[in-house]
């Protein structure tokens, strides 16, 4: 492959991000990405995380990460240009939804329409954004809040399922550890009894040979 049609390397921080837009997605972008961080809670950094301008709850404030992905911060937001349209996902209300309620209302009311998936809000310019539902879902959501929220739908749920899982395998494997000292219990008392059958007859043949008189000539 040529250099020229080698694959355009991706950006690794989010000016780069922003840079490569067209004018009209990098003014909404930046537009949405200004309301983001001028709300954000202490705790919060700032990055590119899946292809995306992410936020996330850094390892430093929240060490185990990612339940997808230890590697990996857990998200809270991020903001995207897709191939045909942007987006917004909200992970941090994926946990909630008193919250996730309120903002759906509040974006509809803003601007009678809400293209919205489990977690992702879709737009193609920024008349289509509430930015006034973004900046209450990301003031109303301490660091704190979140990882409440966050391990309490995910994390005890996978830990629970993994301590049932363990409990489940060594059931079955003492289970199949009885039931095999059972059957080899039985084949030793098995081969115990022939044995003592078999020493029975033999005792009982000798005896009964013994008991036989050996014919004798009667004396001239």
């Amino acid at each position: 492959m040529s250099p020229t049609n080698a694959p355009k390397p991706k950006p690794t921080t989010v000016a780069a991000y922003l840079a490569e837009q067209p004018p009209e997605r990098r003014e909404a972008l930046a537009a949405i990405r200004k309301t983001i961080k001028a709300n954000l809670p202490e705790g919060y950094a700032e990055g590119i995380q899946y292809g995306m301008i992410g936020y996330f709850v850094p390892h430093s404030v929240y060490p185990k990460g990612y339940h997808c992905d230890a590697k990996q911060p857990v998200p809270f937001m991020s903001l995207a240009s897709q191939k045909q349209h942007m987006a917004v996902y909200l992970f941090c209300l994926y946990c909630n939804a008193d919250d996730l309620a309120t903002f759906q209302a509040t974006w509809e009311a803003d601007t009678g329409r809400l293209d919205m998936g489990k977690s992702c809000v879709r737009f193609r310019n920024l008349d289509d954004v509430s930015l006034k539902a973004i900046a209450e879902a990301v003031r109303a959501t301490p660091v704190e809040k979140f990882i409440a929220s966050y391990e309490a739908a995910w994390v005890t749920p996978r830990e629970d399922r993994a301590k049932a899982a363990k409990a489940a395998s060594k059931k079955a494997a003492s289970k199949k550890a009885a039931s095999k000292k059972a059957v080899t219990k039985k084949a030793v008392t098995k081969k115990a009894v022939a044995k003592k059958t078999t020493k029975k007859a033999s005792k009982g043949a000798a005896k009964k040979s013994a008991g036989k008189k050996s014919p004798r000539r009667d004396a001239e």
